[in-house]
């Protein structure tokens, strides 16, 4: 009993020493995508069938992992105060893997301030399945004056 008690407390520690490796694996969800980046270029839809005008800039995005998936998060920068109904809209994958969202959201109903450029952001979410996330390279989010990619 008492070889034992040091022996298991001794394998224990190697096992774990080589849970250190798991940090930098693809295998560890929090490093399937990287922090966002501007993009130069910007993705144009091959047909436009929302209404809802595009965010004019798109300023921070980002890729959470879930269970069974993740969380594409961005913020997005109006000219007024007041836009309404923002979402991301999908656009097909293509074959390079690359996901393209387009940042959509309507405009106010009746005039409104302009006031600070933080009163004046819109946040959005959407979820990803893991189903849908096996064949992505990099996502897109874009607005009307430019877009934010991240890529795995």
């Amino acid at each position: 009993m008492s070889v034992v008690r040091p022996l298991l407390i001794a394998v224990l520690c190697t096992a774990l020493s080589g849970c250190g490796g798991m940090r930098e694996s693809r295998l560890n969800p929090f490093n399937w995508f990287k922090k966002s980046e501007p993009r130069e270029t910007i993705v144009l839809p091959s047909e436009q069938t929302d209404p809802r005008p595009l965010v004019e800039a798109v300023l921070t995005m980002s890729v959470e992992p879930m269970p069974g998936g993740a969380i594409v998060r961005a913020t997005g920068l109006t000219p007024t105060q007041g836009w309404w109904s923002a979402e991301l809209v999908a656009l097909p994958l293509n074959e390079n893997g690359v996901l393209v969202y387009e940042f959509r959201l309507l405009p106010p109903i009746t005039k409104t301030d302009v006031n600070t450029p933080r009163s004046r952001e819109v946040e959005v979410a959407i979820y990803i399945s893991d189903f849908k996330l096996d064949g992505v390279r990099e996502i897109v989010v874009q607005g009307s004056g430019n877009a934010r990619v991240s890529r795995r």
